[in-house]
């Protein structure tokens, strides 16, 4: 039985028929959600992808965190649903308390768009398992509030806990204390990043690399072998 990937649709998405694609390009079925629709369709995991939810207004998605579709998501990312936040789709999970800390502004205050190297942090994720820890991969990274913060009791704990799943090398492009660019739950189930892997799935289109293909075999394996 083939796997079936959700994807989360807000109002100023943009990158929803990229993450379906990649989904795709993994062997799973991508399965449109759309954020007023209270059902999750049975899907077998999930992704938050990125854009700009509600225009990014108030907070970067501080609107999007309170859709429909969230109440079903938070409920059952706490049972154990794999789900993944990327850009946006980060900044949503951090609103809606499923992953700690906050995305502010990005210290430089302009937008940024670039080919950005990550170290893999922790393979062990249900998103992450298609990797390597201390790997180094490039992933295009784009985003306007692209900061993550948090207290240093929680930073303390995150680093602990295993919990950074990826951090920046070579350079921090938005500020992010301690060079996070992505972390996870305790569960390792819930992973937020800021960088797009979608971006990085076919060597003829978008960053010409495929390091952002074992996100989404990642997954695909976990649920196969569940």
């Amino acid at each position: 039985m083939t796997a079936r990937i959700g994807v989360v649709t807000f109002p100023g998405s943009l990158d929803d028929r990229d993450t379906r694609r990649a989904i795709r390009l993994a062997g799973a079925e991508a399965v449109a959600l759309w954020h007023k629709d209270k059902n999750l369709h049975q899907v077998d995991a999930v992704v938050l992808c990125g854009g700009f939810s509600y225009g990014d207004y108030l907070r970067a998605g501080a609107i999007a965190r309170f859709s429909p579709v969230m109440e079903p998501l938070v409920e059952q990312a706490k049972a154990g649903l794999p789900v993944l936040g990327i850009c946006n789709g980060f900044q949503i999970l951090t609103e809606a308390h499923l992953l700690p800390g906050a995305m502010l502004g990005n210290d430089h205050l302009h937008f940024i768009c670039r080919d950005q190297k990550l170290r893999v942090e922790n393979a062990e994720t249900s998103w992450t398992s298609d990797y390597t820890a201390g790997q180094e991969i490039h992933i295009p990274l784009k985003n306007m509030d692209g900061r993550y913060v948090a207290d240093e009791y929680t930073l303390d704990k995150l680093e602990a806990e295993g919990r950074v799943a990826f951090r920046y090398v070579d350079c921090n492009p938005n500020g992010s204390l301690r060079d996070i660019a992505g972390i996870s739950n305790e569960a390792g189930n819930v992973v937020g990043l800021m960088p797009h892997p979608e971006h990085a799935v076919e060597p003829l289109i978008g960053s010409g690399r495929t390091d952002g293909l074992p996100f989404f075999t990642s997954i695909l394996k976990k649920l196969v072998n569940a």
